[in-house]
């Protein structure tokens, strides 16, 4: 019998790789002959990064950057020497992880340390990014990723809006005269599982900010705010991303890319490919229930080995 194994992290708990692993001995101790074969999977948060150093023979990167709630803490990225790409998450420098429930607080959270890792790959030559942009702990529309790489944020009396979904609203004029000049020369992948929009019902502070430190009574005001900076963006950079599928991702971040997106669980080049895609016998993947909002990964592992005898998707 062959069995591939594709499972999403379990956050907080255990990596992709190490969840796949403890499931490949669960099932040689059923039966010890199987062709077992692990493979990593992440849908742009947590453990996207391990997955692809992993999947890609990518080496590991070590910083120290300013974490959601401005205070430094210990992230990383991956560097693909082949391709001379860097490949990193959201969820390592503004994670969702990174907060005790206690703590959170949307309306500081920022997303500035992720403009700091750019900024670092950047400077050690990278110009070739695949950034997941799941997991992340803030609903501040990206102000402080683009911040760090030198874009300003003003009020109406030219003086700076601040950061985290709070300056959402103050934002009247945007000057990106100082933005690092080398981004021109970037091309920037975005790993998303999600298609919400940017704003209303569907968007990022209904649908994925309570999990953030978003309360009931926050909702309309922050999303009017979000509603606000995206127009005020729409005028500076003369297009409009807010009703753009994925747009809502990561607190409003998806709307601020105008990047060339591509699906978390579309194979990323360097993962698909090689035996394990021959017809299995079972797939095994999970990775949050599979609704609307969350588990997307695990489906799209099924649809790449779909070709299987038989199906079985374990979902935590």
């Amino acid at each position: 019998m062959k069995v591939v194994i594709a499972i999403d992290s379990l956050k907080g708990s255990l990596s992709s790789m190490e969840a796949g692993m403890a499931i490949k001995d669960g099932i040689l101790a059923a039966k010890p002959d199987a062709e077992v074969i692990v493979k990593p999977l992440a849908d742009g948060g947590e453990g996207t990064t391990d997955a692809l150093i992993e999947g890609m023979n990518g080496e590991r990167i070590d910083l120290t950057v300013t974490g959601p709630m401005h205070t430094p803490v210990d992230a990383y990225y991956g560097y693909l020497k082949d391709t001379n790409t860097a490949v990193m998450e959201m969820a390592s420098a503004a994670g969702i992880t990174l907060v005790p429930d206690s703590e959170k607080n949307p309306l500081l959270a920022t997303s500035y340390g992720v403009g700091e890792m750019i900024n670092d790959a950047i400077q050690r030559g990278c110009r070739n990014f695949i950034i997941g942009i799941g997991g992340s702990v803030t609903n501040d529309g990206g102000i402080g990723m683009l911040k760090a790489l030198g874009v300003r944020f003003l009020d109406e009396n030219g003086e700076d809006a601040g950061e985290g979904g709070q300056a959402l609203a103050k934002v009247a004029r945007i000057d990106v005269s100082g933005m690092n000049p080398l981004l021109k020369e970037c091309h920037i992948q975005v790993a998303c599982d999600v298609n919400n929009p940017l704003c209303g019902e569907n968007g990022s502070t209904y649908v994925y900010g309570p999990q953030k430190g978003v309360t009931e009574d926050m909702k309309k005001t922050l999303d009017e705010a979000m509603a606000h900076f995206a127009r005020v963006t729409s005028e500076t950079l003369e297009n409009d991303y807010m009703n753009t599928p994925g747009a809502g991702a990561a607190g409003g971040r998806g709307a601020l890319s105008g990047f060339r997106g591509c699906s978390g669980e579309s194979p990323v080049p360097g993962l698909g490919g090689g035996p394990w895609r021959r017809p299995a016998d079972r797939v095994t993947g999970a990775g949050g229930a599979e609704d609307a909002g969350t588990g997307a990964a695990s489906g799209g592992a099924v649809l790449c080995a779909g070709w299987g005898q038989d199906i079985c998707v374990t979902v935590f």
